[in-house]
């Protein structure tokens, strides 16, 4: 079930509309019989039920004359961690925007995987060091030569971007041991988010 949570949560912020949920939770009414035990007005009931079915807290059906109102009980089963660990569309296109700039970067800094330039940004820098970091074996000792060597398959300037790699923390050297740095899962966009 897709719930817009931001809509939802929004839509319980509101005490007549938790009143009105409460006397759902029981059976399903209509309007008017809402208005009548809640003391508001008909118009009031329907603009509140309007919003909780925009979020999908409610239902309504067709019975002779009258829209009967019913709660979402799927919904309402659902605990706190459901709505917490459901996959966001903004999220989803957050990503998706991240992964479109991080591709655009690196095809517009790398010709026949070589690197044409060093970024000045240091976020693109960042993004263009992480794509260079996966010629590099993880939980490997290298020597500052093995290190200059796979990084001179991308750029003459070895020495600048190991130096940038290092204190962009995606390795790590102890003398002239280099290895790569453990937890590098996050992508340069979330790196500097946090």
């Amino acid at each position: 079930m897709k719930v817009d949570n931001v809509k939802l949560f929004k839509c319980l912020g509101d005490k007549s509309r938790l009143s009105i949920l409460s006397n759902l939770i029981n059976e399903p009414m209509y309007v008017e019989l809402l208005a009548e035990r809640l003391n508001l007005t008909p118009s009031t009931v329907s603009f509140h039920l309007k919003k909780m079915e925009e979020a999908g807290l409610v239902h309504s059906k067709k019975e002779q004359y009258y829209m009967i109102y019913e709660i979402d009980q799927q919904l309402l089963n659902m605990s706190l961690m459901d709505f917490v660990h459901q996959e966001n569309s903004e999220e989803k296109k957050q990503r998706e925007r991240e992964e479109e700039y991080r591709n655009k970067v690196i095809g517009n800094f790398f010709q026949y995987g070589k690197l044409k330039s060093i970024p000045v940004q240091r976020k693109k820098a960042r993004i263009v060091y992480e794509e260079i970091l996966k010629a590099f074996e993880p939980n490997r000792k290298y020597t500052e030569r093995e290190v200059n060597i796979i990084i001179a398959d991308y750029h003459d300037d070895f020495c600048t971007i190991r130096r940038d790699m290092i204190s962009e923390n995606l390795l790590e050297r102890e003398g002239n041991i280099y290895w790569v740095k453990g937890n590098n899962n996050k992508s340069s966009l979330q790196y500097y988010l946090l």
